[in-house]
């Protein structure tokens, strides 16, 4: 079971750190995304991270979010800077297939509310 956690509320132009945290699992051979699903829209994919460490990026986060493994404590960290009130959402974090590019398997119910005010 994953478990997202460090949200909260942050000023615009702030920054956060979200960490993603396996029970029963190690991350380090498999790809791991975040997504995030604001009101009333429909989950997307945020980062991903492969199993050989290469990160990928939705384009609204390009340059600043930074998507990272630490492989001490078994945990996939999501570095946010720059943060808009379009940033506002529940973040999740989740198994991912196919290189990044598949399936994603995640606990939808486990996510951490990021909320950015203006």
């Amino acid at each position: 079971q994953l478990q997202a956690s460090g949200g909260g509320l942050v000023q615009a132009g702030g920054s956060l750190r979200l960490s993603c945290s396996a029970s029963g699992s190690t991350f380090s051979s498999l790809h791991v995304g975040w997504f995030r699903q604001a009101p009333g829209k429909e989950r997307e994919g945020v980062a991903c991270i492969r199993s050989d460490g290469s990160p990928s990026y939705a384009g609204s986060v390009k340059g600043r979010f930074t998507i990272s493994r630490d492989s001490a404590v078994n945990t996939v960290d999501l570095q946010m800077n720059g943060l808009s009130p379009e940033d506002t959402a529940i973040y999740y974090c989740a198994i991912v297939t196919r290189d990044c590019k598949g399936d994603a398997y995640g606990s939808w119910d486990h996510g951490t509310q990021l909320t950015v005010s203006s």
